[in-house]
């Protein structure tokens, strides 16, 4: 329940804008300039602080966003990591998933890559409450849609 003093000073939303973004490629140009600018945000301060934010990435590695604008023109924004199937064709080595998904396999990969890819997304705000084992099995169902094998050990 929230107190009279939270809703008394509460901003009034604008919007909320999703967008995707390479790691440290934030440039005034579109798509990220005319999604901000319409709001009058002000665009180079969210590209220093987003670039700022994904250094750690490797560059173009199409990172989620989502910025809650106000109507005072101020903004704020929440990244989120890279998708589960960017991660899962990048150990597999692929550039898209299976066609027929449970007819043709695209690509194998082993439990390790499934682990180490749930590790990275349980640090994500929606995983961070979720076991290990319930990410992993929800990484598993994803590789089965994109016609991925998942082995024990690749031979």
């Amino acid at each position: 329940m929230s107190t009279l003093k939270e809703i008394l000073t509460r901003r009034p939303l604008a919007a909320t804008i999703r967008l995707t973004v390479p790691a440290g490629g934030a440039r005034p140009a579109p798509p990220v300039g005319p999604a901000l600018g319409q709001y009058r945000l002000n665009l180079m301060a969210f590209c220093k602080d987003f670039n700022a934010r994904t250094q750690k990435y490797k560059p173009d590695t199409p990172m989620a966003v989502t910025i809650t604008a106000f109507k005072d023109n101020t903004f704020e924004f929440i990244v989120k990591s890279p998708s589960v199937t960017w991660y899962l064709k990048k150990a597999a080595g692929i550039e898209s998933g299976s066609s027929r998904p449970s007819h043709v396999v695209a690509s194998s990969i082993t439990l390790k890559h499934i682990y180490e890819i749930a590790k990275i997304k349980q640090s994500d705000p929606y995983c961070q409450y979720m076991s290990l084992e319930s990410i992993s099995k929800s990484i598993i169902g994803t590789a089965n849609s994109m016609g991925i094998k998942v082995v024990k050990d690749l031979d």
